[in-house]
Formats: C-alpha cells, structure tokens, sequence
C-alpha cells in the first residue's frame, strides 16, 4: 500500500511556483489608426532602447527584489501583447525583452478603445504566475477617443479597485504645446491609483528620452518632482 501512494504522490503534478518581483508593469502602446507603420516601430525602438538604458537596468537592480516583471502589449479596437511576461534582472535580461520586441508584426487594428484596453491590461496582471510588490499600468496614447467598449471612466475605477496604478504618457504630435489638452484630460480620466502620474511627450526623438524616464519614475515608485504644465508652457520635455 506504501507504494501505491508513493506512485500517486510522484504522478501529482507540482503546483505552480509564484515568481516574486518588485514590479508587474504592463506596458501599454497606442497601435490605433492614428498610429502608422514607421511610427508603430518608432515605438517600439523606443521602448527597447529605454528598457536596455544602463540608468534603467541599474534601476532595476536597485530594488528591493532586483527585478521587475514586464509585458509589452499594443493596443487599438481590439488589443495584442507583443512580448509576454518577462522577469528582468540585469542587462542580458533586459536586452533579450528589447530584441523580442522588434520582430512581431502589427496585430491590433481598428480604431480607439481606451476602456477595453485599460481591462486588457488588468487581465494580463491579474492572470499571470508573478507577485509583484507594486503592479502598474504604462498607458500611451494620442487621444482621448474611445470609439468601441466600456468607457474610460469606469475602466480606469475597475482597475484602480483591484490595487494597480495607471500612469499615461500621452504622445504630443508636430511640437502642439501650448493650449494642448490632452495631458489633462489623461491626468482627469485615465491616470489612477498610488504615486500616478502624466508624463506628456513629444512625437519625435524626445519620445524615446520621455519613455526612458517614465520607467525609471515607475521602477522607483516615485513621481515627477516638477509640475509637467509649466514645462509644457516652456516649450520642454517634462523632467524627472
């Protein structure tokens, strides 16, 4: 008899093992109509070079696991995660999410769905085998239009209720500053959640420098130490 369940314990399967990590970081891109082809890859270039910044990594290595978990998923009427869970702990790490992020080709299509992508990204933190200490949404987008789904409002109360931040980077296009509302209306509709903020950015190069401290600020658990309005109103690129 002894036997007999020796051999059904061994044929259990084991349960799965939670990965535990200072921060489960869904990064969340505009791949909506207004968004082209050259300007989708820009995107992406840009999220793979701030995720592989030596300030990034040493971030990372800095917290109090040493590690953060990362998804990179792209969205429009309907929604796509181009990358998976990726627990990133040092530079290979990092550098191997980045190439990933390169090759896949475009999935979401249509036009907005804030909402629905907003719930998307919640279920991708809320399905995964990862504990993170914080969980965060990285929302980016260049508009406020919510064409299909649930509205933004009460998508974004849905996922602040079950303990996840949503901070927004929204993309500022053909150098629009002054008089451009967009930040406030992410900062009034879609940001929530402790420490969240609004970073705005320009559609250019400064695109990739704005990514690349976003995720600093949001490794770090910290938020912009300057008001983001007045540096719009002169012209610059928010600071850390």
């Amino acid at each position: 008899m002894r036997y007999l369940i020796l051999a059904v314990f061994l044929a259990a399967p084991l349960a799965a093992q939670e990965i535990e990590t200072d921060l489960e970081l869904v990064l969340l891109a505009d791949a909506s109509g207004s968004i082209d082809a050259d300007e989708l890859l820009f995107q992406r270039q840009s999220y793979a070079a701030a995720i592989t910044d030596p300030a990034v990594v040493a971030a990372i290595q800095n917290t109090l696991y040493g590690s953060i978990a990362v998804t990179y998923v792209e969205w429009a009427q309907t929604q796509a995660t181009v990358v998976g869970w990726t627990v990133i702990t040092d530079m290979e790490s990092a550098t191997g999410f980045a190439n990933a992020l390169i090759g896949p080709p475009r999935q979401a299509s249509g036009r907005n769905a804030i909402g629905s992508a907003l719930l998307y990204g919640m279920a991708q933190i809320e399905s995964n085998d990862i504990r993170g200490f914080r969980r965060v949404i990285d929302f980016s987008g260049d508009t406020m239009g919510n064409s299909y789904g649930p509205p933004i409002t009460q998508a974004r109360d849905q996922v602040v209720a079950n303990g996840i931040t949503i901070n927004a980077l929204p993309i500022l296009r053909n150098g629009q500053i002054m008089g451009n509302s967009l930040p406030q209306l992410y900062e009034q509709n879609i940001i929530g959640g402790p420490n969240a903020f609004v970073m705005p950015a320009l559609s250019g190069p400064e695109f990739t420098d704005a990514v690349r401290r976003k995720l600093i600020l949001e490794i770090a658990g910290t938020t912009p130490q300057t008001e983001y309005a007045s540096l719009l109103l002169e012209g610059l690129q928010v600071g850390e």
